[in-house]
């Protein structure tokens, strides 16, 4: 008989659901799985119902894995919990990104990194996930120097709320009615918004780009890496997509990037714009896959060390659940739970 592994999930909302689901769609070896939140209750999820538990510093005793998909302050709160449990904790907050003894990994990019881990393990902002599944592989055979970003964000990376708040703007503008704002800081719907997090008013760059920075660095072992990036709210429902301007020590035509990309794990290239042929969000919804095309040599340069390319990623599956999902069978597969 194979091995199961006890299973917890602190937080229930869109993110927690997706795990949820991409446990079973993945048939993930689990045993038990439990679902806990601030507060003991029966909650439906993905048409299921479950009886989830209050979360507290004695909930982890038996289990071997626990994600939290809930806020910032919770995990923190019950890191020491978890660990002194002796499970393995993997956070999809911001809470211990930028801890330099957590390791931040997507697995296609850095699973080495998991092997250092001293009980809990990062997930990066979905942003960066989606931008490095489609990086990395480029920046390993001809060694990224600077890149300069513009993403395209949908309405439920700021979670249900911000999903709600869309649709519900969308059957009120059709109805007549006034439009509500709460989730977001304009109206969405008809609109972009160049303003995801707080504003950094050092240098005016919000906490999403930053983010995107210095977990980038991380990630791919790059310190030195210049970044630079502009992330925008799009009335999007789902996926993320990024303009991305890439600069490598090393020459690189887009024929060669097709072909590294081609073969590399959870990137798809979809690349053939006379018929129609490049990544959209719409197509990359609850796709496991980073869609990556519109790639080109830069016309700005004199020589073939830049490219252009365009990706779309569902942020909430390959940004979030599954990046997570996958943590966790790589610490299986590793023999590190």
């Amino acid at each position: 008989m194979s091995k199961t592994y006890n299973v917890g999930l602190v937080g229930v909302g869109a993110v927690g659901a997706e795990m949820i689901k991409v446990l079973k769609d993945r048939n993930f070896p689990c045993g038990k799985v439990q679902i806990f939140a601030s507060r003991e209750r029966e909650e439906v999820v993905n048409g299921e119902t479950y009886h989830v538990l209050k979360a507290d510093e004695n909930s982890f005793k038996g289990f071997d894995i626990v994600l939290f998909a809930g806020k910032t302050d919770v995990a923190i709160e019950l890191k020491d919990a978890v660990v002194k449990a002796g499970a393995k904790m993997i956070d999809n907050s911001r809470a211990f990104r930028q801890d330099p003894e957590v390791p931040l990994v997507v697995p296609q990019v850095n699973a080495e990194d998991l092997d250092w881990n001293k009980g809990v393990i990062a997930n990066p902002n979905c942003t960066t996930a989606i931008m490095l599944e489609a990086v990395a592989p480029l920046h390993k055979a001809k060694k990224l120097k600077r890149l300069v970003a513009a993403t395209y964000q949908a309405a439920s990376g700021a979670g249900k709320p911000g999903l709600d708040e869309l649709e519900d703007q969308i059957h009120a503008y059709a109805k007549g009615d006034p439009l509500t704002v709460k989730a977001f800081q304009h109206q969405l719907m008809y609109n972009l918004i160049p303003h995801i997090d707080k504003f950094d008013e050092t240098n005016w760059y919000t906490l999403e780009e930053l983010k995107m920075r210095n977990e980038a660095r991380k990630m791919l072992h790059h310190p030195e890496l210049r970044l630079s990036c502009t992330c925008v709210r799009v009335p999007i429902a789902r996926a993320h997509s990024e303009s991305l301007n890439l600069e490598f020590e090393e020459e690189i035509t887009p024929a060669e990037a097709r072909e590294i990309l081609a073969k590399s794990e959870g990137v798809k290239v979809v690349d053939d714009p006379l018929n129609g042929g490049y990544p959209m969000p719409l197509d990359a919804t609850a796709k496991y896959d980073v869609l990556a095309g519109r790639i080109r040599q830069d016309l700005s340069r004199d020589d073939k060390k830049g490219l252009e390319m365009f990706v779309s990623g569902d942020q909430l599956l390959r940004g979030a659940a599954l990046n997570a999902v996958e943590i966790a069978e790589h610490l299986i597969k590793r023999g590190l739970v």
